[in-house]
């Protein structure tokens, strides 16, 4: 048995062995973080109730004509301060317009308010957080000093002294919302930049010779998306609450456009007469800001690896 094995012994160690490659290669699929990001934020439930509650009111906003038959400035005093009927799901105000209809027109100004502020604030806190960040020294200490003067006061007195220079107006409310965000962009963006700009891959493209622009925009500034998609979403709902605060005291939105502060501010008279007027635009607020609080938080429990068990 052995001398018949022998040859069998010998052909093994003299020719190479054939192997099978589909079985000695492992493929291993590595989801890219946003796919995981998004598993993580379909698991929480509390995200997919804020995100429900955005794209309803999104819609409301987008179907406003569709939905209801009269005009947000349609006013007819033979029906003032109507209970919530059929003709009127949420009753009229004290110039007898259909609340429900100025809720709907109400969306669209209220989400545009956060578009566009957070935006603003967004861009422009993100470049002087950047720039502050990377080149520290003297820049920085220019930069940051000056988002401490503008932390340094209250934010809604902020606002209130950028309208009350440029005049009341939804426009001239948006720059004022974004300019006092601006400080909270560009503080969170800097500090992720110091501590990005450190990092061996960073200090291997100066090495290379790579210009500074080139490494902000392709190493510092993909890097630092996360927070800043975080505090985007958180801003959305503190844009629209400022924006209802500053309509409330009559320097945001000027009637006839149905924006929520303001139409807090012209029931507020009839509290106990007409408690429907003040209802369906408080509960809009709040609904809305909760919805983007929601998603904030869900968000940052699916983008920060500190925050995921």
């Amino acid at each position: 048995m052995k001398i018949e094995e022998r040859p069998k012994v010998e052909k093994l160690l003299t020719n190479p062995v054939k192997r099978n490659h589909q079985f000695d290669t492992v493929e291993v699929k590595v989801s890219p973080p946003w796919k995981d990001a998004v598993k993580q934020l379909r698991k929480n439930r509390f995200a997919v109730a804020g995100f429900i509650i955005i794209v309803f009111f999104v819609f409301l906003g987008l179907l406003a004509p569709l939905l209801t038959p009269y005009s947000y400035e349609e006013q007819n005093l033979a029906n003032r301060l109507l209970a919530p009927s059929a003709d009127h799901w949420f009753g009229t105000d004290d110039l007898g317009r259909d609340i429900f209809t100025r809720i709907a027109y109400g969306a669209r100004i209220s989400l545009q308010v956060g578009l566009f502020a957070v935006s603003g604030a967004l861009v422009f806190g993100t470049i002087l957080g950047i720039v502050a960040g990377y080149f520290g020294r003297w820049i920085d200490t220019i930069i940051s000093r000056t988002f401490d003067m503008l932390l340094a006061f209250p934010s809604i007195l902020l606002a209130i002294a950028v309208v009350a220079i440029l005049g009341a107006s939804l426009e001239n409310a948006l720059i004022a919302i974004a300019i006092i965000n601006i400080p909270v962009f560009g503080r969170l963006v800097r500090s992720r930049v110091i501590s990005l700009r450190e990092e061996e891959y960073i200090m291997a493209a100066k090495a290379q010779g790579m210009k500074n622009g080139r490494i902000l925009l392709h190493h510092i500034l993909p890097n630092s998306m996360a927070p800043i998609i975080v505090q985007s979403t958180l801003g959305f709902g503190t844009a629209i609450l400022d924006a209802a605060a500053l309509g409330f005291l009559g320097l945001g939105a000027q009637p006839p456009m149905p924006e929520w502060g303001k139409m807090l501010a012209d029931s507020r008279n009839f509290i106990q007469l007409a408690p429907w007027t003040l209802i369906a635009p408080g509960i809009s607020i709040m609904l809305v800001v909760l919805g983007f609080n929601l998603i904030g938080d869900g968000l940052r429990d699916a983008i920060d690896p500190k925050m995921k068990s």
